[in-house]
């Protein structure tokens, strides 16, 4: 199948990371994009939704973007309580590509959740309130390794139950990206259950130094752990930019995909309806608003065609890698 179709990873603090000249990237450097036999002077992207199952407002907003083949690629927040009927929709079109944007922290100050594991069993994970701590500095301080992968097994867990086994599974506000010990059992429960994660090519030095320069704690450890992974890696990652206006947002995304270098890179934003309940749960509302049209805007749409972006998803991409392992 070809498709045609603070810590934290929110809008646009990651956008700088990647906007190096090619002369900064090694001229040995075999691109993911190429190892999985797409062509190598090309620019192959994901556009992803974040949060999905938060709230009705994000899950109705990103099907018609998945089945107008606007976007490639979703996750869901298994711990809120509208991830279940995401997850059914997600049963019913097993040609989307549906991931696990694998939750520790419940960052609003209203609308809220507990982990799966719950607060008895993983006391670390949550906060006097019995929900999952506002900040990924908290879970870092207060959560054990051993609670993080106990909830971020059950996520998975209870999405297969549920009879929908993820294409992929991603980190909520970075927070797996939050310490090594977190990353290590992250990438280990991906390598298990063969799910691809989230991670990131560490071998090319100015995308290291682009994160560290954001705050993340990549030491050699976490190097050789990403390297170590077995499982498909991406190029680049960025978020959709942050504007005060709608026609500044887009022209900020034609700059992010001007600075991309050839690769695969997953572009993430966090799409949702406009409606008064959504205004209740986030000040971000407006930008949320504007993602969940961006992508369908003939504008838009006519940029990406003119750059000659090529788009894939998760399934996709594991399907490539494997057939480059027989």
């Amino acid at each position: 199948m070809i498709f045609r179709k603070q810590f934290s990873l929110g809008n646009s603090i990651i956008l700088l990371a990647f906007m190096l000249p090619c002369s900064l990237a090694s001229q040995s450097y075999q691109s993911w994009a190429q190892k999985l036999g797409f062509p190598k002077d090309r620019k192959v992207v994901i556009l992803h939704a974040d949060d999905i199952g938060m709230c009705p407002e994000a899950n109705e907003s990103v099907k018609p973007m998945l089945l107008q083949d606007h976007i490639q690629s979703a996750a869901v927040m298994m711990p809120c309580e509208d991830a279940g009927s995401i997850i059914q929709w997600a049963i019913s079109h097993p040609e989307e590509d549906i991931g696990l944007h694998l939750t520790l922290t419940s960052e609003w100050k209203t609308h809220r959740w507990s982990g799966l594991v719950g607060a008895e069993q993983s006391p670390g994970l949550h906060d006097e309130d019995g929900m999952l701590w506002h900040s990924v500095p908290q879970v870092v301080q207060h959560a054990t390794a051993a609670e993080v992968e106990a909830e971020v097994r059950a996520q998975i867990e209870k999405s297969i139950e549920m009879g929908h086994r993820p294409d992929h599974i991603d980190t909520h506000m970075g927070t797996l990206y939050g310490s090594t010990a977190f990353t290590e059992a992250y990438l280990r429960v991906a390598a298990e259950y063969d799910i691809p994660a989230m991670v990131i090519d560490m071998s090319n030095p100015q995308v290291v130094l682009g994160f560290k320069r954001q705050g993340y704690p990549i030491d050699d450890t976490m190097i050789n752990l990403v390297k170590e992974y077995p499982l498909p890696k991406l190029d680049f990652f960025a978020s959709v930019p942050t504007a005060p206006t709608y026609e500044e947002k887009v022209e900020k995304f034609k700059i992010l995909i001007h600075s991309l270098n050839p690769g695969l890179t997953e572009i993430i934003f966090h799409p949702s309806l406009l409606t008064e309940g959504l205004k209740e749960i986030t000040n971000s509302w407006q930008q949320r608003a504007w993602e969940a049209g961006m992508f369908s805007d003939p504008a838009v749409i006519a940029f990406l065609e003119e750059e000659q972006v090529i788009f894939t998803n998760w399934q996709e991409i594991m399907e490539r890698f494997r057939n480059n392992q027989r």
